[in-house]
């Protein structure tokens, strides 16, 4: 007999501020919540998520997080946060780059370095799998990593994504979308 392999499963890659939960939007530019208290998840997302996971998507946040290096969110507030988003939504996980631009870490996106991780502790086959953002950094971790793309336009006053393989304006919006290809 030969040996029989796990099939790969495809995955939701989603960034956290402004995909799950409402980012705190400062002269056009997000930043995420500081505390719990300033916690909101978006609407819609509970559904969408839901829909996600009824057709067998892994649901993986990765989030870029430089704050706690740059020293004006405690680390604490971050883990308080993704343990509200876990105990509320029905994720697997949740992997943060704690870094800086200075840091040169493989995990931080633009690179796909936690994207690449989670593939591999899952078994995720990334050329199924999405990655939907709201920043030009989620797309190209994406991009990087072999997803498909979502990009949640909210105009921002930021450099926004060159390409993508799809623009919407929510999580929800994006459902029917990713629905649409597992098919």
């Amino acid at each position: 007999m030969g040996v029989v392999r796990p099939v790969s499963t495809p995955a939701a890659f989603l960034d956290r501020d402004g995909v799950l939960n409402r980012a705190i939007v400062r002269n056009g530019r997000p930043y995420p919540p500081a505390s719990l208290a300033e916690l909101e998840i978006l609407p819609g997302v509970p559904r969408a998520l839901g829909a996600l996971r009824a057709a067998g998507l892994r649901l993986i946040v990765v989030s870029n997080q430089p704050d706690v290096a740059r020293g004006s969110t405690p680390q604490a507030s971050v883990e308080a946060i993704n343990a509200a988003l876990m105990r509320e939504l029905p994720l697997d996980a949740i992997r943060c780059c704690l870094h800086d631009n200075h840091h040169d870490c493989d995990c931080r996106k633009p690179r796909p370095g936690l994207l690449l991780q989670a593939a591999a502790d899952f078994d995720i086959d990334l050329s199924a799998s999405w990655m939907v953002g709201d920043r030009w950094r989620d797309i190209e971790a994406g991009r990087a990593a072999g997803c498909h793309t979502i990009f949640i336009d909210y105009a921002y006053k930021e450099t926004r994504p060159e390409q993508m393989d799809h623009r919407v304006a929510s999580l929800p919006e994006a459902v029917p979308i990713i629905l649409g290809e597992l098919k």
